[in-house]
C-alpha cells in the first residue's frame, strides 16, 4: 500500500458481502456516506452483483468467503475492502476541519489503527500546530474564554481555536503568553483594558472582529476567565449576528471559582456556604451614589447566606467593605484577596472585612486580583480540627511565589 486515499460515494453503487457481525455497521457507515448500498447476504456473492460498482466490501465472517468475493472484485477491476482486498479502511476521527485517517498494513489491526487516530487527534487539540485554513471559506469569529491564567487551564477547544486563528483579538488577563507560540504571520491585536484605562473602546473591538471576518479571516477573540461573565461576551456576540457573521462561542474556566480555588478556598463547603455569589467591583466604581453595592449583594453580606466573590474589586475595596459593615455585616467576616491567581505570581492575602483594606493598602495589592469574602476563607477550613490554628503570611513582593495563608 502506496497511498491513503479519500473517496467520494455519494450516489455511487458499493457492494457488501454480508452476514458477518460487521455488516450492521459497515452498511450505517456507507450509508451515512451517501453510497447506494447493495446487500448480498442471503446468499454468496454473484459476478453480475458487482456490475456497475465502485467499490466491494467483504464482510462475511468468513475468511473462505471474503477471499473469493476479493477476487471477483479483482476480475472486475473494483476495489476491494477486506483483509484478501485491495483497499482498508482507516480508524478515522475528526477535528474540526480535518478528518484524520490511521490505516494499518493489515485488514486486522484496527484497534492500533484506532487508538493512533484518537491519539493524533488529541496531540492536534492540545499542541501548537498551525491549522489555519488555506482554502476559500467564509470568516468566522471564536469568542474564547482564556481561563484564570494559567496557559495549562485553557480548555483543549481553546488552544484548538488559537491553532485556527489568523487573527487574535487579545486581553491582557488570560494566557498571553500563549500568543508567542503562534506564527509569525498571525495578527495579534492588543485592545487589554486596565482600571481607568481604556485605549480601545468595545465598539471598536466589535468593528474589528466583524471587518476580520468579513475579509474571510478566523478571529479568535481571548479573554481572560469565562467570555460570558463580565467579560462583555454577549455584546460581542451580537455585533457579529447583526452583521451577518458567523461566530462560536468556546467557554472558559471562570476565575470566580478558579482563583479561590488554586488558593485552596472552596466557594462552597458543606455546613459552611451552599451558594456563591459573584459581583463586579468594577461596575460598583462606576456608580455615583454613596454605595458602591447593590442591595441584593449588601443583603448577602449581612445575612452571611453565601459566599461573595467581587472581580475587579481592588479598586473599590475600601469603600466596598466599609458598606457591608455599615449595613451590618460581621466585620469579623473572613475576607481573602488572591492576586494573580493560577499563575507563578500568586499571592494570598487574608483578613476580615474590617481590617483587609488596610492590609491590602499594605501589602501593595494590585489588579488582577479575586476577593472573597465569607466562612469559607478562614484557612482552617480544611484541616483537621486537632490542627494548630494557620498564622496568616503577609505578601511581601509582587513577584513572591504563591503563598497560602
Amino acid at each position: 500500500m502506496t497511498a491513503l486515499l479519500a473517496l467520494d460515494l455519494t450516489g455511487r453503487r458499493v457492494v457488501v458481502a454480508g452476514g458477518g457481525p460487521t455488516t450492521r455497521s459497515t452498511v450505517t457507515d456507507l450509508t451515512s456516506q451517501g453510497a447506494d448500498v447493495h446487500l448480498v447476504a442471503d446468499r454468496p456473492v454473484r459476478p453480475e452483483d458487482l456490475h456497475g460498482a465502485w467499490l466491494v466490501h467483504t464482510c462475511t465472517g468468513d475468511p473462505t468467503q471474503d477471499a473469493r468475493v476479493a477476487r471477483l472484485a479483482a476480475d472486475h477491476r473494483t476495489w476491494c475492502v477486506g483483509d484478501h482486498g485491495t483497499a482498508r479502511t482507516p480508524a478515522l476521527t475528526t477535528t474540526d476541519d480535518l478528518v484524520i485517517g490511521v490505516t494499518p498494513t493489515t485488514g486486522t489491526d484496527t484497534t492500533t489503527a484506532d487508538r493512533v487516530a484518537h491519539a493524533l487527534a488529541d496531540h492536534l487539540a492540545c499542541d501548537p500546530v498551525d491549522q489555519r485554513h488555506h482554502g476559500t471559506r467564509p470568516g468566522r469569529v471564536l469568542l474564547v474564554g482564556g481561563g484564570p491564567g494559567a496557559p495549562d487551564l485553557l480548555t483543549v477547544r481553546g488552544r484548538r481555536a488559537l491553532s485556527q486563528a489568523d487573527v487574535v483579538i487579545t486581553d491582557r488577563l488570560g494566557p498571553t503568553q500563549l500568543l508567542a507560540d503562534l506564527p509569525p504571520d498571525v495578527d495579534v491585536i492588543d485592545v487589554g483594558k486596565t482600571p481607568g484605562n481604556h485605549p480601545v473602546p468595545q465598539h471598536e473591538i466589535n468593528r474589528l472582529l466583524v471587518d476580520h471576518a468579513r475579509a474571510g479571516r478566523t478571529v479568535v477573540r481571548l479573554k481572560g476567565g469565562d467570555p460570558f461573565l463580565y467579560g462583555r461576551g454577549g455584546e460581542e456576540v451580537r455585533a457579529c449576528h447583526e452583521a451577518g457573521v458567523h461566530v462560536e462561542v468556546v467557554p472558559g474556566v471562570s476565575s470566580a471559582l478558579a482563583v479561590p480555588a488554586a488558593a485552596g478556598i472552596p466557594v462552597t463547603h458543606r455546613g459552611t456556604s451552599a451558594a456563591v455569589h459573584v459581583v463586579s467591583g468594577h461596575l460598583a466604581t462606576s456608580r455615583d451614589d454613596a454605595d458602591v453595592l447593590d442591595e441584593a449583594t449588601v443583603a448577602v453580606l449581612r445575612e452571611a447566606s453565601a459566599t461573595v466573590v467581587v472581580l475587579m474589586g481592588v479598586g473599590a475595596l475600601p469603600d466596598l467593605t466599609a458598606q457591608a459593615v455599615r449595613a451590618g455585616a460581621d466585620p469579623t467576616t473572613p475576607v481573602a484577596i488572591v492576586e494573580e491567581g493560577s499563575t507563578p505570581r500568586q499571592r494570598v492575602h487574608r483578613g476580615t472585612l474590617a481590617d483587609i483594606a488596610a492590609r491590602a493598602a499594605a501589602d501593595g495589592v494590585r489588579s488582577p486580583a479575586v476577593i472573597v469574602i465569607g466562612p469559607v476563607c478562614d484557612p482552617a477550613l480544611l484541616l483537621p480540627q486537632a490542627a494548630p490554628a494557620v498564622r496568616t503570611v503577609p505578601a511581601t513582593h509582587p513577584s513572591t511565589p504563591m503563598m497560602v495563608s
